[in-house]
C-alpha cells in the first residue's frame, strides 16, 4: 500500500477506534482526532495527504476545520463522512473543495477506493504544480 498521510476526524470515539483498526489492517493507519481543534493543530504540524473529516461535531465543527484547511492546505483531499448530512450538505461541501461526501454508515472497500483516488488526485496536482512552478 502507498504511504498516505491520512487523517481522520470524528467526535464518535468508537466510530473513530473501528474505522482507525480496520484502515491499519489495510495499511493505511491514520492519525486521529476527535474534535476540530485537534485536528488543525495536528494538520499544521504534519499536513496529511487526505482526511476523513466529519460535519457535526461541538466546538470548530467540520464546516470550519474544512474552510481553514483547505484555505491554508489546497491540495489536502477531504473526504467529508457525515452521519447527519443532507444533499444540500454535499453540495456545500463539494463546493468548499471536498473531494467526496459519504454518508454513514459507509461502505469499507468504497471508503478505501475514496482514499487511494483522492490519494492519487493529491499526487497529481502536487506535481502539476511543482512543475508549473518550476517552468
Amino acid at each position: 500500500m502507498k504511504n498516505i498521510k491520512l487523517l481522520l476526524v470524528d467526535d464518535e470515539q468508537d466510530f473513530v477506534e473501528t474505522l482507525a483498526e480496520r484502515l491499519r489492517l489495510r495499511e493505511l493507519g491514520p492519525d486521529v482526532a476527535l474534535n476540530g481543534e485537534a485536528a488543525l493543530s495536528i494538520v499544521n504540524d504534519a499536513v496529511p495527504d487526505v482526511m476523513l473529516l466529519d460535519l457535526m461535531m461541538p466546538g470548530i465543527d467540520g464546516w470550519e476545520v474544512l474552510d481553514r484547511v483547505k484555505g491554508q492546505y489546497p491540495d489536502v483531499q477531504v473526504i467529508i463522512v457525515t452521519g447527519h448530512g443532507s444533499e444540500a450538505d454535499r453540495k456545500r461541501a463539494m463546493e468548499n473543495g471536498a473531494f467526496a461526501y459519504m454518508r454513514k454508515p459507509v461502505d469499507f472497500d468504497q471508503l478505501v477506493i475514496t482514499i487511494m483516488a483522492a490519494y492519487d488526485h493529491a499526487r497529481s496536482h502536487t506535481a502539476a504544480t511543482a512543475e508549473t512552478a518550476m517552468a
